[in-house]
């Protein structure tokens, strides 16, 4: 769709602290349409492609899948099923090289594709939802494994069940795409406004009807016009609004995109629910429609493969596994080698080890940056306390105080100043003229004090399984104790009963035989007849 003026808005908008503005490289991949990528030839699945517990394995090595058919259930509340992306064997079950900051690898079920890309059987489309117990569908989310689009990867289904004593009076739809060189979301309002919408409707009806505010940055006119097309034919425009909100950096942070359109805080350590709000990225409001309108589960997502050591990047929709090397080849591979592939965009996202791990649920771009667009930033200075990394933080944090408690390993300070409140967006380190990797300092620091709390709760299940353990056998002991005392009971009343009878027959004895003596006398005394 041609770009079109935006007309102004008479909502009021509000300001985050700190932000700052960063040439947005999106040129490079938003001109052409969505591609659907081909099915490679291997599929490389994550069992665990969100927050909470992993999903469960329901399939073995040899076992032949169909595409929608779920390989792995969701175990437990905050959990996600994960479904076979297209028809084939599975080969492996086994540990593979997934996309995490850690570089580590993860349990993950490796599909041969059969080419056949042959469905299984589906639920029923739910096109009369809204006359269906909210908990109905809500299960069909959760069914379909649809989880956050935007990266932080919750289970959706749980995010819309608030709960009944919290009362939503506004649903935020994330299309702000604030990072650099990413278009995914761009692309996707352009072309399947309506299809979003759709979503954001069940998404509105499940929460209870709130206000609809769905915020994009103005660096995005056609985006903006697109949704603003397909709001105006829809039901939903009585209660919904297309905001274009100011293009700065990280404005599509969650707490931070509230802050703008609402004017209110989340609070420290808080989930927007308890402020009365629910935030969801677009793609996700497009996941929505297709597991509940068409009974699909989440098994492909819009991947944005750019970069300048791409030779032709663009946006292209991909099946969940398929290997980042599958989608550099689908844009003609390399123009020159990279200094660097990255995961997400070039402040949140992180380093790829090796081309072969696989596109999951939250990853929204592979980034293949040349050395002149990520240089070396050499050695890192000291410190010099300008306070550039305060005043830049969309957190209001201390960054060069956390940076300080982390280097000396005092966590509990950098608890004290807020160290979960980072949103990890990178901001203090563009400006450190030191070039101190600060997200760095406050990842590792996070995942010090993740590793120490579950070593607390190991220690703590330790103690309550020994307590239980003594508590056991102390019980055990008493009941021991007391069927011995019943036995020793029993057998003093046996013998006591066996002691008394035994008396009476000697004294019976006895007296028979003081009888038999007495009678001998006196027949002894007795004179006889001839006397």
């Amino acid at each position: 769709m041609a770009a079109n003026p935006i007309p102004s808005s008479e909502r009021r908008l509000w300001t985050f602290h700190g932000g700052i503005h960063i040439a947005d490289e999106k040129a490079l991949s938003n001109a052409s349409e969505i591609t659907v990528a081909p099915v490679p030839k291997q599929l490389v699945i994550p069992l665990q492609q969100h927050i909470g517990a992993s999903a469960r394995v329901l399939v073995a090595v040899g076992d032949r899948v169909l595409k929608g058919q779920c390989i792995a259930a969701a175990d437990g509340y905050v959990s996600a099923p994960v479904h076979a992306s297209s028809s084939g064997t599975v080969v492996a079950i086994e540990e593979r090289p997934v996309p995490h900051p850690s570089g580590l690898s993860a349990l993950c079920a490796v599909i041969e594709t059969d080419g056949e890309d042959a469905w299984a059987e589906l639920p029923d489309p739910m096109t009369h939802y809204a006359q269906l117990d909210p908990a109905e569908v809500r299960e069909r989310i959760r069914w379909a494994g649809v989880v956050g689009m935007g990266g932080a990867s919750f289970p959706t289904g749980v995010k819309l069940n608030p709960g009944p004593d919290r009362r939503i009076d506004t649903l935020v739809i994330n299309g702000a795409e604030c990072e650099p060189y990413i278009t995914c979301d761009d692309r996707l309002m352009r072309e399947r406004a309506s299809r979003i919408l759709e979503g954001v409707r069940i998404m509105r009806h499940l929460l209870g009807g709130p206000e609809v505010l769905i915020g994009i940055e103005d660096n995005k006119p056609e985006a903006i016009a697109a949704m603003r097309f397909a709001l105006g034919e829809s039901d939903l425009r009585a209660g919904a609004e297309v905001v274009a909100i100011p293009t700065l950096y990280p404005s599509g942070g969650e707490k931070q995109l509230i802050r703008i359109l609402t004017g209110k805080e989340v609070p420290s350590h808080g989930i927007p629910a308890q402020i009365g709000i629910v935030c969801q990225n677009v793609g996700t409001a497009h996941a929505v429609a297709e597991a509940v309108l068409d009974g699909r589960p989440l098994i492909a997502r819009v991947v944005t493969v750019t970069g300048r050591a791409i030779t032709a990047p663009r946006n292209l929709e991909a099946r969940i596994g398929t290997p980042a090397a599958d989608l550099i080849a689908c844009c003609d591979g390399y123009r020159e080698q990279p200094r660097k592939l990255v995961c997400g965009g070039p402040m949140m996202g992180f380093e790829l080890g090796e081309q072969g791990v696989p596109v999951t649920k939250p990853v929204n771009c592979l980034l293949a940056l040349t050395t002149a667009e990520a240089p070396d930033p050499g050695q890192a200075l000291a410190c010099i306390r300008c306070g550039r990394c305060a005043d830049a933080c969309p957190a209001n944090l201390l960054p060069q105080q956390l940076y300080w408690f982390a280097r000396a390993k005092d966590f509990d300070h950098a608890q004290d100043y807020n160290l979960f409140d980072c949103i990890e967006c990178g901001c203090c380190a563009q400006v450190c003229p030191s070039h101190i990797p600060l997200v760095q300092y406050y990842r590792y620091a996070k995942t010090e004090v993740w590793a120490r709390e579950q070593e607390k709760r190991k220690a703590e299940e330790a103690r309550e399984r020994h307590a239980a353990k003594q508590a056991r056998l102390e019980r055990q002991e008493r009941e021991r104790q007391a069927r011995m005392r019943q036995k020793k009971e029993a057998l003093a009343a046996k013998a006591k009963a066996e002691s008394g009878a035994g008396s009476e027959a000697k004294q019976a004895a006895i007296a028979a035989a003081r009888a038999r003596t007495a009678a001998k006398q006196q027949g002894a005394s007795e004179p006889t007849d001839g006397a």
